[in-house]
């Protein structure tokens, strides 16, 4: 699944700009699968898996997990078919609608949507890949770098309602509302950009109608030729689990009869992608975990949404995994 290589550039700029050793930025892209040559010109595109890496190492490389919602406010410009709708758009609430008709042409695995109820509007985004839900690092870049966007567009520096997104991370919930200068909230039911009524009519001062008119009708072209892009199963996989959290994990034979399957064929299907459910569960916590200590988590609160019956049998799982105790992990990230 590939994305607009224009967001890539942002993060290794903006990292670059952080950093005091100047090879963090290529030690950062080689341990996410990268080289310089795959994000300068002449690409287009990349790896959205290796883009969600690189956002958390690059937070993990300056031992700040707010770096990715910093890129996310510097971004904005994009060469993108999308970004030049939204720029001859007519005002903000227009922005959003031809984003949601076509984000998926730059990023397969979010849906966007424009909810308007009372007195307040929401942006809202859905995964249409669950797999992707797990990045949380990646997640604020994205919903930051909208906000970016859709001030840039309005050459407004208006500020949302406020931000919410599902993932938590603990104590630093009070850095992102300190970063952003309103309220930012983890652990909500949605993920989603809440704005005034009023926000949506803010003009776009590049408006205009014609060439509007001329890309949408080319956008409707690529749409109509445009194929989802094929899950594989893991990935769907992965998604029921990461749905099924916190607090318990979805049998593999659940799972099996969720995607239409019985258990003989799930089990087979999963053999040919060369892997299996129980290593998709132990690879998915692994990852979660450690994601889940670098947001501030409490062990206890990280073995129940693991779905272990106490601390204790997390810990024996994160050493098998890591080689090292959770406690050990957490305190290396503080040097």
């Amino acid at each position: 699944m590939d994305v607009d290589i224009a967001r890539i550039q942002v993060l290794s700029r903006t990292l670059d700009q952080r950093a005091t050793d100047p090879s963090i930025v290529d030690r950062v892209l080689a341990k996410s699968g990268l080289r310089r040559a795959d994000i300068e010109p002449p690409a287009t595109a990349y790896s959205a898996h290796k883009e969600a890496l690189f956002a958390r190492f690059a937070c993990d490389a300056l031992h700040d997990t707010t770096f990715a919602a910093q890129a996310g406010l510097a971004f904005n410009a994009s060469s993108s078919l999308m970004a030049y709708i939204s720029k001859y758009s007519r005002d903000l609430k227009q922005v959003v609608e031809n984003s949601s008709r076509f984000h998926g042409m730059i990023d397969p695995a979010l849906q966007l949507s424009l909810r308007v109820a009372g007195n307040f509007a929401s942006i809202e985004a859905e995964w249409k890949d669950a797999s992707f839900a797990r990045y949380h690092r990646r997640t604020e870049f994205l919903i930051f770098a909208a906000l970016a966007r859709m001030r840039s567009l309005t050459r407004t520096a208006f500020f949302p309602i406020a931000i919410r997104f599902q993932h938590e991370v603990g104590d630093i919930e009070k850095n992102y509302r300190q970063l952003a200068g309103f309220p930012v909230s983890f652990g909500a039911e949605r993920l989603e950009i809440v704005l005034t009524l009023s926000s949506l009519d803010l003009p776009v001062p590049t408006y205009d109608p014609s060439l509007r008119e001329h890309l949408l009708a080319y956008g409707d072209r690529i749409l109509a030729e445009h194929q989802e892009p094929k899950q594989k199963l893991r990935a769907q996989v992965e998604g029921l689990i990461t749905r099924s959290l916190p607090g318990a994990i979805i049998q593999a034979e659940d799972a099996a009869s969720n995607l239409g399957m019985s258990p003989r064929t799930f089990a087979r299907r999963l053999s040919e992608e060369g892997t299996s459910y129980r290593e998709i569960v132990e690879d998915l916590r692994s990852d979660l975990a450690q994601t889940f200590i670098t947001n501030g988590m409490p062990l206890s609160e990280i073995a129940y949404s693991l779905g272990y019956a106490d601390q204790p049998a997390f810990s024996t799982a994160f050493k098998r995994w890591t080689g090292q105790a959770p406690s050990t992990f957490r305190g290396r990230l503080d040097l």
